[in-house]
């Protein structure tokens, strides 16, 4: 089975974004709020996930696809961050971080790359 790029963000990113969520079981502070925080994480990821995958479709370069990755969950991040409170900047962003490169770093070596929709001669 392969997928497509995209879809492979979306997927690997959902996945992460959601063991990012369920993660803050570790934290008891954040026992009130873990519905919220699993929501957005894993909303974050899908969305990271999928935008990332549609760069990997464009270019074909790693280094650009880690940078691209890096810099789209940094600032999905971000955005929670600024919701959430500076006092949890360091337990957002480095997750996010990571998640960016590993989803760059997956649809650019993996995927399936994007078909041509004109008919062969």
């Amino acid at each position: 089975m392969s997928l497509s790029k995209p879809v492979l963000g979306l997927i690997l990113g959902g996945g992460l974004g959601l063991a990012d969520g369920l993660s803050g079981f570790l934290e008891p502070s954040l026992a009130p709020v873990m519905t919220s925080v699993i929501t957005f994480s894993m909303l974050k990821g899908l969305i990271a996930g999928a935008l990332i995958g549609i760069f990997a479709t464009k270019v074909h370069s790693m280094p650009w696809g880690l940078l691209v990755g890096l810099l789209i969950a940094s600032l999905l991040s971000l955005v929670v961050i600024l919701h959430a409170g500076m006092t949890l900047f360091w337990d957002i962003m480095l997750p996010g971080m990571l998640l960016g490169l590993i989803v760059g770093f997956v649809t650019q070596k993996f995927g399936q790359k994007a078909q041509s929709t004109l008919p062969a001669r």
